[in-house]
């Protein structure tokens, strides 16, 4: 049987939602949680976007140190030559990509303006498989961007002629949330039973249904003998209605009924994370999580009727599928009341010492302090709101690619006093 592995795309779609955003330190710090969790891949940004590459080499460099393995980390470009190349120019460390290329005929005509046929998304697909296979990728995945409204003969050609060129998955974009999951499983069994490649599923959710036609998606891929791999972000933020939920597809996956049996994971899964990846990622995209959200909402293990907690108190697989324990749930929040000392982009090194004391941080001299000081305040300029412990231990752990992180001078321009 196949297997059901991660991909979490919330630092490439996530980043995308309107009036959102993430700072390069907190991107990282999602690369760094999603490991921890056990995740497969992070499609960790924009390889061909100026900005990102300090980033993405900052994130390279830490999987080459050990701290960001086992995870990969995979650059979304066009599905283009040109962008292939672009692409191993600003960040020659990159090992993995996903290619990407519109493929309904509605986008032909709607987005194309008529200007491509079929026949030019194959061959501009293909030249850029070929393009990567020879810049040294060592995976790469395929994206048929509005796959739901494409018609299945296209699609069996498009991701054959993928496989025959060297691509390792195809994704199968349901890109305006349009499948349901019986639409969407039996059109994801007949790709791989008639191509035999893995498949990911990414999923939107403009109709409600992006996690339940995630699951959908990847038991069809199961029951056509093929691995499957799903696309979430963290908290579901997304474009528009948002993305697949990292925790609540997970739940899905691990805990809905007769899911365990036929169709688990392929990588072992740290679930005890996600309440701690789910409150960064709501913190720092400064959206709260709702009230009613799957495992990490605030009413996720609330009972208030009377039957329910009389039940809940006498056993609680009563009213509950799972522990808040599972989560990572269960210590309080605590909110400092009184005097309370916080690094920020003015604050002074008096200040930050007894910040970095009270987690057990000491300098060697001042020189350090300063150096660390001034990190952490690029880093409150880029954010915009005080930095998370883990934040400022990185900083101090790691200095030198911090300063990368933060370093933002347009790539086209000579280095200051050159």
């Amino acid at each position: 049987m196949g297997k059901i592995y991660i991909i979490d795309v919330t630092n490439r779609d996530g980043v995308q939602t309107a009036r959102l955003g993430l700072s390069k330190l907190e991107k990282t710090m999602i690369n760094i949680y999603l490991n921890e969790m056990g995740v497969f891949q992070s499609e960790f940004g924009f390889p061909t976007t100026k900005h990102e590459a300090f980033y993405l080499e900052a994130n390279e460099e830490l999987a080459e140190m050990g701290v960001l393995k086992p995870i990969h980390l995979g650059g979304w470009i066009r599905a283009t030559a040109g962008d292939v190349k672009t692409a191993f120019q600003l960040v020659p460390k990159l090992k993995h990509l996903n290619l990407s290329i519109s493929t309904s005929e509605q986008m032909i005509q709607g987005k194309f303006q008529g200007r491509k046929t079929k026949d030019d998304i194959l061959q501009t697909m293909v030249d850029a498989i070929e393009a990567a296979r020879s810049l040294g990728a060592e995976t790469i995945g395929v994206n048929a961007e509005d796959a739901s409204r494409t018609e299945l003969d296209f699609l069996v050609k498009f991701a054959s002629e993928a496989k025959a060129h060297g691509a390792d998955r195809f994704r199968y974009c349901d890109t305006l949330g349009y499948d349901n999951p019986f639409t969407i499983y039996e059109t994801v069994k007949a790709l791989a039973e008639n191509v035999a490649i893995a498949i990911e599923l990414h999923c939107h959710n403009d109709l409600g249904m992006a996690v339940a036609n995630s699951i959908a998606g990847a038991k069809g891929a199961i029951d056509g003998g093929q691995d499957a791999y799903i696309n979430t972000t963290v908290n579901g933020i997304g474009e528009r209605a948002g993305n697949a939920d990292l925790v609540a597809t997970l739940l899905a996956v691990l805990k809905s009924k007769g899911s365990g049996d036929e169709y688990q994971l392929g990588r072992p899964i740290d679930l005890s994370k996600a309440w701690k990846i789910a409150k960064f990622g709501s913190y720092a995209f400064g959206v709260p999580l709702p009230i009613n959200q799957p495992g990490v909402g605030e009413n996720a293990f609330a009972h208030a009727s009377g039957i329910h907690a009389d039940g809940v108190l006498k056993d609680p697989h009563n009213y509950e599928l799972y522990d808040y324990t599972e989560l990572g749930r269960g210590e309080p929040d605590l909110v400092e009341t009184g005097r309370e000392i916080c690094s920020g982009e003015y604050g002074g090194v008096s200040g930050f010492r007894h910040i970095m004391g009270k987690m057990e941080v000491s300098f060697a001299d001042s020189d350090e302090a300063e150096r660390i000081l001034t990190l952490v305040r690029y880093a409150n300029v880029a954010a915009q709101k005080p930095l998370v412990e883990d934040e400022l231990l990185f900083i101090a752990k790691y200095p030198d690619i911090a300063k990368k992180l933060l370093t933002l001078r347009p790539l086209d321009m000579p280095e200051i006093g050159a």
